[in-house]
């Protein structure tokens, strides 16, 4: 695991940016599951600023991670969100774009989503593999869509699952842990002093990080990178980073 921290969510949507930008260098194509959420937000206006031109985006084929049960239309969309603040400034070819369809009957979403990455993926030991994972945390330690009150679903056999939200109970689909672990880079982007309590119980493992489905996160691979703003990363001890 491989800690970064800098000043600001800014700086983080920057550098994180510039890893993007590496990671595909070289690459015929390149498999991305994406995150919605604040800290992402910020890095599609970062990469669609500043890197428009610096990117092959042809050779990226873009997912999620997770998505909520709602019309592509709707504000809560994290393919709503994706599509404004970066797709469509960099005129990215409908083709490279997987979206998960959220107006879908859940289960049967579930089922096809995962039977797609299972076409489009290499895949290891029967597991889709992507390049790059991106994840946010919550401030109640859940990521991708696998909250503390579901954390069986982690494990599940499938690639997709339903979830629901433990307060709204939203339902949305997510992928599952086996998908995130198998994945050959997997990158937490988390910013804010809300999440400085999970963060630290997290990393330097501690407190209550079992009960955290962020806790689970622990690819193969063992590229897990956390790209962390000063007030995420306050109580984290200077050894961990």
């Amino acid at each position: 695991m491989e800690t970064k921290i800098y000043k600001d969510k800014n700086e983080v949507a920057q550098e994180f940016s510039k890893f993007l930008a590496d990671l595909v260098k070289g690459k015929d194509i390149f498999h991305v599951a994406l995150s919605g959420g604040s800290t992402p937000k910020i890095v599609f206006d970062v990469l669609a600023s500043d890197f428009a031109d610096g990117i092959d985006w042809a050779k990226i084929h873009f997912y999620w991670g997770d998505e909520r049960c709602v019309p592509p239309t709707d504000d809560q969309s994290n393919y709503k969100m994706t599509v404004e603040h970066l797709f469509s400034k960099i005129g990215l070819a409908e083709e490279n774009i997987h979206r998960i369809l959220g107006e879908a009957e859940p289960l049967r979403e579930a089922y096809r989503y995962a039977n797609l990455l299972e076409i489009n993926l290499d895949r290891i030991s029967g597991i889709p593999q992507f390049d790059l994972v991106i994840l946010g945390m919550g401030d109640d330690g859940h990521t991708a869509s696998i909250f503390p009150h579901e954390i069986g679903l982690w494990d599940a056999s499938e690639h997709c699952v339903v979830a629901t939200h433990p307060e709204s109970g939203q339902k949305r689909i997510t992928i599952t842990g086996q998908v995130i672990n198998i994945a050959k880079e997997v990158a937490f982007l988390v910013t804010g002093n809300n999440k400085a309590e999970k963060v630290r119980e997290i990393i330097q493992r501690e407190g209550n990080y079992t009960n955290y489905p962020a806790s689970l996160v622990s690819p193969t691979s063992g590229n897990l990178r956390w790209f962390l703003d000063q007030a995420a990363a306050q109580g984290i001890s200077p050894d961990q980073s």
